[in-house]
C-alpha cells in the first residue's frame, strides 16, 4: 500500500479512536481502557507520520482524490514536504500528551471525554496540515477550534470556563474572517481547490478583491495563532487548560491554526504581497517583544509560558515574512524546537502543580530537592526556550537573527536579540523563585510525580538537546529542505498538484 492510500487514515484513526474511546468509556466506566486506546492511537499516527515523511523524502509528494474525483472539481489530500513536516510535528506533542495525560488526568471525572475531544482536535489539526481544498480547511479548523474550547474548559471551574469563553469569542470571530475570505476568493474565481485558486489568481493577477482577502486572512489566521495585537485570549486559555492540554495548545495549535495555515494561504495560494510582507515583518517584531514584556511580570508559571509562546510566534513569523531560503530554515527550525521545549514547559508546570497543588511562583520554592526529575527537565526547557547554547533553541534563534541581518532587517535582528536576553532574564527568575532556595513547610510533603508522568518531561527534555543536530547537513536535507522547499515553490504549488500525483 503506498503512502497516497495512507492519507485517509490519517484523519479516519482520530476520528475513529474519540468514537470509540467515548463509547467504550460510556460503557465500562474504565480508564485503563481510554488510556489504552489513546496511547495506542497516538503511537501508530507517530509511526504513520515517519512513514509519511521518508516517503516524501523519497518521492516528493503524494495526493489522494477523495471518491476518485480529480481537482479541481473533488475534495484532495496533499501530502508534501511541508505537511509531512507538520503532522511529525503534531503527532509528536500528541504522544507525549497522551502519555502524560494517564496520570494527570486521573484527577478528573469522565477521562472517556477528555480524549474523545482531544482526539477531535487532533484529527482536526492533521486535516488542516493535509486538506487541498480552502472550504476543508476552514471545516478541519472549526473541528479543531470546538474541541479545544471544550478541553479549556475541561475543568469546568470558573478560570477555565471564562477562560473558554474568551477563547471561543475570539476564535470565532477569527472564524468569520476566514470564512468570509474563502466566500469572497470563490466568487472570484469559482473554485475552492487551492491549486486551482492560486492558478486562476496567477493568471489574473492580483486584484483589488484578493488583496482585501489577504488582509480578512491575516486577520483571522492572526487571532488562531495569538499574534499581536490578537493574542489577548491566549494568557487565560493556556493558564486555565489541562496541562497535556496547554501543552498542545502552544506547542501545535496556535502554530497549525494561524502560522500553517497562514504560510499555505499566502505562499502557495494568494502570494506575498509586499504590503502583506510589510505587514508581517511589522507584527512579528510586535509580537517579539510585547510577549517576552508581559512574561517579565508574571507570576503565575503558565501565564509565564503563555505570553513566552506569544513571543516566540513571532520569531516564527519574522522567518517566514523574509522569505528568504535561511529566514524559512530558520522559521521551521524554530517552530519545531518551540514545539518541543514549550511542551515540555506546560508539562513540567503541570508536574508542579500536580505535586503541589499551585502554581503561583511566591507559593513555590527549594522543589529541587524533592522533584529533581521535574526540575532538570524543566531547567532544560527554560534554557532552550531562552535561547542558551547548546540546546535547540539557540540556533533556531540564531538562523533568525541571521536571516534578519542577511535581509539588511537590522531592527529585527536587534529586537530578536534583545527579546532572547528579556526571556532569559525571565526565566532565570522563574527558576529561583520555583526550584532553587528554601522549600516552604507546606511542601514538606511533595514528591515526584509518578513514571507516566516522567517519561515524556524526559522524552521531551533529551528531544530539545538531540534536535540541535538537525540542522547539521544530512539531517538537514530529510527533514527541514523538505518543508523550506514546499514553501518557497510558491504558486508553482499548484502546477505540482493539478499535474497529477502519486
Amino acid at each position: 500500500m503506498g503512502i497516497s492510500q495512507i492519507l485517509p487514515v490519517f484523519v479516519a484513526l482520530p476520528l475513529l479512536s474519540s468514537f470509540l474511546i467515548y463509547l467504550l468509556g460510556s460503557l465500562f466506566k474504565k480508564d485503563k481502557i481510554s488510556d489504552l486506546l489513546g496511547n495506542l492511537a497516538s503511537g501508530f499516527l507517530l509511526l504513520f507520520a515517519i512513514f509519511a515523511l521518508i516517503e516524501v523524502s523519497q518521492k516528493g509528494r503524494a495526493l489522494y482524490f477523495v471518491g476518485g474525483w480529480r481537482p479541481p472539481f473533488g475534495i484532495l489530500l496533499v501530502l508534501d514536504g511541508l505537511s509531512g513536516f507538520m503532522l511529525f510535528v503534531i503527532t509528536l506533542i500528541a504522544f507525549m500528551a497522551t502519555i502524560f495525560s494517564i496520570n494527570y488526568m486521573a484527577r478528573f471525572t469522565a477521562k472517556h471525554k477528555f480524549y474523545a475531544l482531544l482526539f477531535l482536535l487532533i484529527a482536526g489539526m492533521i486535516g488542516i496540515t493535509l486538506t487541498g481544498d480552502l472550504f476543508n480547511m476552514f471545516v478541519f479548523i472549526e473541528i479543531a477550534a470546538i474541541s479545544s474550547y471544550a478541553l479549556v474548559a475541561f475543568g469546568i471551574e470558573d478560570e477555565g470556563l471564562e477562560a473558554a469563553f474568551k477563547y471561543m469569542v475570539m476564535g470565532e470571530i477569527g472564524s468569520l474572517t476566514i470564512l468570509l475570505s474563502i466566500a469572497l476568493l470563490y466568487s472570484a474565481t469559482g473554485t475552492l481547490n487551492m491549486a486551482d485558486i492560486s492558478q486562476t489568481i496567477a493568471a489574473n493577477g492580483t486584484r483589488p478583491v484578493v488583496l482585501f482577502c489577504s488582509i480578512l486572512f491575516l486577520i483571522g489566521f492572526g487571532i488562531k495563532a495569538a499574534i499581536v495585537p490578537f493574542h489577548a485570549w491566549l494568557a487565560d486559555a493556556h493558564p486555565s487548560a489541562p496541562a497535556p492540554i496547554s501543552a498542545l495548545l502552544s506547542g501545535v495549535v496556535i502554530k497549525v491554526l494561524g502560522i500553517y495555515a497562514l504560510v499555505r494561504v499566502f505562499y502557495n495560494i494568494l502570494g506575498m504581497h509586499p504590503v502583506v510582507v510589510n505587514i508581517l515583518l511589522f507584527l512579528s517584531g510586535f509580537s517579539m517583544l510585547v510577549g517576552v514584556l508581559l512574561q517579565l511580570g508574571q507570576n503565575d508559571i503558565k501565564r509565564l509560558f503563555a505570553y513566552c509562546s506569544v513571543s516566540h510566534i513571532g520569531y516564527i513569523l519574522l522567518g517566514f515574512s523574509l522569505g528568504t531560503p535561511l529566514g524559512i530554515i530558520g522559521a521551521l527550525f524554530h517552530l519545531l524546537n518551540h514545539a518541543v521545549f514549550k511542551s515540555l514547559l506546560f508539562l513540567d508546570s503541570g508536574a508542579i502543580e500536580y505535586a503541589t497543588g499551585t502554581r503561583r511562583m511566591e507559593n513555590l520554592g527549594g522543589i529541587a530537592r524533592k522533584m529533581p526529575i521535574t526540575t532538570v527537565s524543566g531547567f532544560i526547557g527554560s534554557f532552550a526556550a531562552s535561547g542558551v547554547p547548546p540546546f535547540n533553541g539557540f540556533w533556531s534563534k540564531l538562523i533568525l537573527i541571521l536571516a534578519a541581518v542577511e535581509a539588511h532587517q537590522y531592527p529585527l535582528a536587534g529586537v530578536a536579540g534583545l527579546t532572547a536576553i528579556l526571556a532569559l532574564t525571565s526565566f532565570i527568575r522563574m527558576q529561583r523563585r520555583v526550584f532553587l532556595g528554601n522549600l516552604p513547610e507546606s511542601l514538606n510533603g511533595i514528591r515526584e510525580v509518578p513514571m507516566g508522568m516522567k517519561v515524556p518531561l524526559l522524552a521531551l527534555a533529551l528531544l530539545s538537546i538531540l534536535f540541535s543536530f538537525l540542522i547539521l547537513p544530512g539531517f538537514r536535507e530529510f527533514f527541514l529542505d523538505l518543508a523550506k522547499d514546499a514553501v518557497l515553490i510558491g504558486r508553482n504549488y499548484s502546477q505540482t498538484i493539478l499535474g497529477g500525483g502519486l
